[in-house]
């Protein structure tokens, strides 16, 4: 009798041909191939696909391959399978048969798990095999979030009309069944923060009424409710569950505080800001999301040319920032994505050659091969303090968080005129705005306009979700409220917002940048040296060919990525 042997994930891969075998025993004598298996191994290498792999691990085990691109679960699983049981033991529940539940997992030799699920779950589980990435994929978009998250405030609301009807709301709650020993209050913020994470909220804001208490996110610039109102008697256990999270005084209730604290998640560590404010109904709170990891990836690989700018003004900006010495200064109100357009630009210049030096306030996200310092107002590193500093340690390349007094404006001015290029944000409505702030602080226009290579205005608008806009046709009064020619435009597709899981319903996915460049030319230079009002800037600006905010929002709307509304909430109509 011949003993059945199953065969190996090498055998597989290099029978279909995908890796030689000769290749497999270079890569299992390396030292770490004691503590990998020949899959990861392989991965590692770049020798192979986790799609490779999973088909692999398939037809090892005799089971089927799904691909989950476009896979959705269905709303009935939510009521049957516990959420996080989905997330700790990575799998997607696919089809129901009533005595059989057939799954999607990363690892079907995971036999333990596949036990434990069947016992917790009481009934047998047929494995079908994917890849990591679709799976958490499928996580995140098929609402398994929001699920959580309305499952949690519906236990709130069900604590506070219990304890209206007999008083005994607190032996009832359901999320002490699922975790006995841990708060509902404490597991109400954990979820509120998983859940914003997963929806790509930039902000969570807890705010104070008068008899309860509101939950929303900013997704993409703009407000949303996150749960149902929350009765106002929960409102100072989650206020004082935010300032434990963030070491602040739980007794201070009566002036402004800020702190922060981090969270690891998913196997990455996410940077929180928390600042609260005390208001008429107790305090509120806002928490800054800083996913570094995330975003760093993106821009350690972004480039100038994903961000949203006219072919034209793309050239001359990266015309300015290749220059040896000068300012370029990125200017809009807090949340433009002036600092994200900064990082782009150090990660294409920075090729190694040049020392590479920043302060910020504080340091959002870290860049490969540049020397970040963190502002530090209470210990005296301001601005100008750093950058003073900075000077000294022989940088080619200085980015200035933000240009906020005089000081630190005359300090990146003079640094500038001596040989750095210096990048730099300033709060200002548009490109003019920035001459006269700069004038106000009392810097001497000569050396502001010798130091000048460019300014750069921006706003982000909403992108309409790709999966759900549907076209729609435009009437006269819509085109004349938005100063747009309706004869010249009548003919031309626009499009609105749809509704669908991907976007969270909203129609809109993501954000690009919008731009007004100004750049410096010597008839614009003498004009500011003569002290000219900003509306001869301006006209004169124009004429030499500056696309303003408003036609490059208009753009955008005659390519079909945004709409007239969102571009009149963000841009003046001219």
């Amino acid at each position: 009798m011949t003993s059945f042997r199953r065969r190996r994930i090498g055998e597989i891969l290099s029978a279909k041909g995908l890796v030689s075998p000769e290749r497999i025993s270079e890569v299992l004598a390396k030292p770490e191939a004691r503590q990998k298996r020949i899959g990861e191994l392989l991965m590692d290498e770049g020798l192979i696909t986790e799609e490779m792999l999973a088909q692999a691990l398939a037809e090892q085990r005799g089971l089927n391959y799904v691909d989950l691109q476009d896979f959705r679960i269905a709303q009935k699983f939510f009521e049957t399978v516990p959420v996080d049981l989905m997330q700790r033991y990575q799998f997607v529940p696919m089809e129901d048969a009533g005595d059989l539940l057939t799954v999607a997992m990363i690892d079907p030799n995971n036999l333990p798990a596949i036990d434990e699920l069947e016992m917790i779950l009481n009934r047998p589980v047929e494995i079908s095999v994917s890849t990591p990435s679709s799976i958490q994929a499928v996580l995140r978009r098929s609402g398994s979030s929001e699920q959580v998250m309305h499952a949690v405030s519906e236990d709130f609301k069900f604590h506070i009309v219990k304890e209206q009807e007999n008083g005994e709301g607190e032996e009832i709650l359901s999320l002490e069944s699922i975790d006995r020993d841990e708060s509902p209050i404490i597991k109400l913020m954990h979820t509120t923060i998983f859940d914003a994470i997963q929806r790509r909220a930039s902000d969570i804001h807890i705010e104070a009424a008068d008899k309860n208490v509101l939950i929303k996110y900013r997704i993409d610039g703009v407000l949303y409710s996150a749960t149902e109102p929350i009765d106002i008697k929960f409102h100072s256990a989650i206020v004082s569950r935010i300032k434990v999270m963030s070491d602040l005084d739980i007794a201070e209730r009566r002036v402004p505080q800020d702190g922060r604290f981090k969270l690891r998640t998913g196997g990455k560590t996410i940077d929180f800001r928390v600042s609260i404010l005390p208001s008429a109904f107790g305090e509120d709170v806002v928490i800054r999301i800083l996913d570094k990891e995330a975003i760093t990836a993106g821009v350690n690989t972004l480039s100038l040319d994903s961000l949203g700018f006219d072919g034209n003004d793309l050239r001359r900006f990266r015309k300015s920032i290749r220059e040896p010495y000068g300012m370029v200064l990125v200017t809009g109100p807090t949340g433009s994505g002036k600092t994200t357009t900064l990082y782009a630009a150090l990660s294409e210049i920075n090729t190694g050659e040049d020392k590479f030096i920043t302060i910020e306030d504080p340091v959002e996200y870290q860049l490969r091969g540049v020397t970040q310092i963190p502002v530090n107002e209470k210990k005296g590193l301001t601005f100008a303090r750093g950058l003073r500093s900075i000077l000294r340690h022989d940088p080619d390349k200085i980015m200035v968080g933000e240009i906020r007094d005089a000081e630190t404006g005359q300090i990146a001015v003079q640094s500038a005129l001596t040989g750095h290029l210096v990048f730099t944000t300033v709060h200002a409505n548009n490109a003019f705005d920035v001459l006269g702030r700069f004038l106000n602080m009392g810097i001497e226009p000569y050396n502001f306009v010798s130091s000048l290579n460019c300014i750069l205005a921006q706003r982000l608008v909403r992108i309409l979700c790709p999966r759900c806009k549907k076209p729609v046709t435009l009437s006269r009064k819509e085109f004349e409220d938005s100063a747009v020619n309706y004869e010249e435009y009548k003919d031309r597709q626009f499009y609105e917002a749809g509704e669908c899981k991907e976007c969270n319903f909203t129609g809109f996915r993501g954000r690009k940048a919008i731009h007004e460049f100004l750049d410096l030319s010597d008839h614009i230079r003498e004009m500011i040296l003569e002290r000219r009002p900003s509306s001869e800037l301006r006209k004169a600006a124009i004429a030499e060919g500056m696309t303003t905010l408003r036609q490059s929002a208009l753009a955008k709307v005659l390519a079909g990525d945004t709409t007239f509304k969102e571009i009149n909430r963000v841009t003046f109509i001219e």
